[in-house]
């Protein structure tokens, strides 16, 4: 049984990637180097940090370099914010008695100020923070708050957590709310992948706190589960694309899960609203799609999938939820052009042969 928890902070309690990669380029400019693409960075950032100084400049000794960088993150810090579903899981700990750490390379001035804009402060027995090698810490975590490690938890959002969580002989869980995609992940072998801190939390209630994978409803009873998805068309003939880490952060459509009583129709309206904040009209059914054990979603699953084409109903103003990480208005042919799933590409590749778009 679980009965205590180590958090990583960045990516797993609080997004604080803008700030962290514009402070990066900063450096990287100072340096004379070339600055990175938020994709270039997410692919290339590490833990040790110091590792990825010595493949990017180094040339600049490492005081330098934590002038540069600490002191243009002071200027983004205000874009640090936390994380959804990360209040609720911790509030979730203090509720079940679990005792909660942290550890985490984040500097102590800056870990003073999210903790106390975020109050998450409050909810960590003890914070380790400025620890450069955590691997080389976790076994003191454990000794000094006298943890078994069976009965240990550590969360975080990159390899580095996993390795370390390994070294310490804990569990692992690895969340797609941070730095690592989810292919990086995978890499490192975790106990568990989720989406989010939610998704944790429903997991831990479900098996009563033991560590072990746990699905609700059909995927409870390894049964395929029903979904609706559109490619939504804009007046000019453009198609809505969203990224999410859950599909191994490639483009593809909105939609989700039918729910129990309800009509796919009604499903796609639901699920398209509540994902981008547009209504749609003007649906029309295209193909229905078997999506077994793709590598390319984060877990293991069975999706039977019921796509559609619809039009935006008035200004195509999207608001993302917290699923997905961007989206774009492009045409078929450009669409197909992009890193895409593979259901999606079915789809498009469908519409443009019927001459959609």
């Amino acid at each position: 049984m679980i009965r205590n928890i180590i958090f990583d902070w960045s990516g797993t309690l609080v997004d604080d990637l803008p700030a962290v990669w514009k402070a990066t380029n900063h450096v990287l400019s100072q340096a004379q180097r070339e600055e990175l693409t938020l994709e270039q960075f997410r692919a290339e950032f590490c833990l040790p940090f110091t590792k990825f100084y010595d493949r990017y400049v180094p040339h600049i000794p490492l005081p330098q370099l934590e002038v540069w960088f600490h002191g243009h993150f002071k200027l983004a810090q205000d874009s640090v914010v936390e994380l959804p579903h990360a209040r609720d899981f911790l509030q979730f700990c203090r509720q079940q008695g679990l005792r909660t750490f942290l550890l985490s390379t984040v500097h102590q001035d800056h870990f003073a100020v999210q903790a106390r804009v975020t109050g998450f402060g409050e909810f960590l027995e003890r914070p380790y923070v400025g620890v450069v090698d955590k691997t080389a810490k976790i076994h003191a975590i454990l000794e000094e708050n006298k943890l078994q490690a069976e009965e240990t938890l550590f969360i975080g959002d990159m390899q580095h957590d996993i390795d370390t969580a390994k070294h310490g002989g804990v569990h692992s869980c690895a969340v797609l709310t941070g730095y690592n995609g989810l292919q990086q992940l995978r890499a490192s072998e975790p106990d568990l992948i989720v989406e989010h801190l939610g998704e944790l939390r429903e997991i831990l209630e479900a098996s009563e706190l033991e560590m072990k994978p746990h699905a609700n409803g059909a995927e409870a009873n390894r049964m395929p589960v029903v979904t609706v998805g559109a490619l939504i068309f804009n007046a000019a003939e453009e198609v809505l694309m969203v990224r999410t880490h859950k599909w191994s952060n490639l483009w593809g459509i909105p939609g989700g899960k039918i729910k129990w009583g309800e009509e796919s129709m009604a499903a796609l309206r639901r699920e398209i609203k509540e994902e981008t904040d547009l209504d749609i009209d003007d649906i029309q059914f295209v193909l229905v799609q078997d999506c077994i054990h793709s590598t390319e979603f984060y877990r293991d699953a069975h999706f039977v999938l019921l796509n559609y084409t619809a039009r935006c109903v008035g200004p195509p103003q999207v608001k993302l939820n917290d699923e997905a990480r961007e989206f774009a208005w492009v045409a078929v042919a450009k669409a197909l052009a992009m890193s895409i799933n593979q259901p999606t590409r079915i789809l498009l590749e469908a519409v443009a042969k019927r001459g959609k778009g």
